[in-house]
Order: structure tokens, then sequence, then C-alpha cells
């Protein structure tokens, strides 16, 4: 149960996400699905591949597919005034997503008994992968690498399920609150991870 809320919440979430930026980039209606379904399956797409989960497993989720292709209609066809509303929240859908697949994709690792180290990667690629591509394909300079802290977030939410530190739906939601608050904060305070000095 817990898996499946976090999967629907965290795909719908990054589903408005890329619909928004395609939006805010003056994409066309290809470019909002485009960019919404990516943002949505990228990051799960990404964690298959280096986990050994079957790939083709992704074309299961009908469901999804469908909740994802309407919701990006919704945003599409959103006038501009709802958009601009929407727009300065777009940075809590994109912080659900995070959490969510971060989780997600931390369970999944240690489902099938895999190290600590993947778990880790699994986190950070599942939580962060989506937005990846969606900044590549909106012509921006990926989000993960020059925003307030994005992926150590989901690094140690990984890291605290990987432990066994996190076990239930009641310790899952809470690390999902966590990671929720803690990027919000990231961005309020324009938290950064150090960077090299050009000077």
């Amino acid at each position: 149960m817990t898996w499946e809320v976090l999967n629907i919440i965290g795909t719908l979430a990054f589903a408005i996400s890329g619909a928004l930026i395609a939006i805010k980039e003056d994409y066309d209606i290809l470019g909002v699905q485009v960019l919404g379904f990516t943002t949505a399956f990228g990051g799960s797409t990404i964690r298959n591949l280096l986990i050994g989960i079957p790939i083709e497993n992704i074309w299961t989720e009908g469901d999804l597919f469908i909740a994802v292709f309407l919701t990006n209609i919704v945003v599409f066809i959103l006038p501009n005034p709802w958009l601009q509303y929407w727009d300065k929240w777009g940075i809590l859908f994109d912080a659900m997503g995070l959490a969510s697949f971060a989780i997600q994709g931390a369970l999944s690792a240690v489902q099938i008994g895999a190290p600590l180290s993947a778990v880790l990667v699994a986190a950070t690629l599942t939580g962060s992968g989506g937005g990846m591509i969606r900044d590549v394909f909106a012509g921006r300079k990926p989000m993960i690498f020059r925003a307030e802290i994005y992926a150590l977030w989901a690094t140690l939410g990984g890291l605290m399920i990987g432990l066994g530190i996190i076990q239930g739906p009641w310790t899952t939601g809470i690390l999902f609150v966590a990671i929720v608050t803690l990027r919000m904060l990231s961005v309020h305070f324009k938290w950064r991870l150090p960077r090299h000095s050009m000077s």
C-alpha cells in the first residue's frame, strides 16, 4: 500500500512539475506531454536499468500513464492566472516528487536485496533522474547540479531506509514529510553545497 501511494504521489507531482516548466518555456501540447511523461517516469526507468529490475515493468502501469496524460492536459488548459498561481507551488510539487520517488527507489532496491551502495544510488536517481531529463529537454542546466540542496535529501532518505532505520508506513510517512520540508527549507534559505571558487 505504501509503495502504491508513493508511486502515485511521485508520478503525478513530477508530471505537474514537468508540464508547468514546459508551459513556462512556451512549449506546445506535445512538448507539455513529453516533459510531463519524462519527468514522471524518467527516474524510475533509470533506476530499473541500474539495479536490474526488468525495464518492461514500466509498461504495466497503464492507469498511471492515463492519469499522467490527463494531468498534463489539465495543466495545459488552465487559464494563465491559474498557472501563475500554481507556478508558485511548482517547487512544492517537485519536492513531493523527489521525496516520493527517493523513498520508492530505496525500497525497491531493499526488496531485491541490493547492497547499501545500490540503495543510495536507487534513491538518488529515482528521486532526481526525472528532473534531470526534464531540465535537459527544457534546455536548462539540471537543477540537481546548480540549485539549492536537492539530491542530497534523496540520498539521506535512502541511507535511512538502507540502514533499516525507516520501516513501516508511519516512519515512511515521517521520512516523506522530512524530505519535502528539508527541500523547501533549502529553497527558502538558499542552502547550497560547497562550490569551487574561480577567484
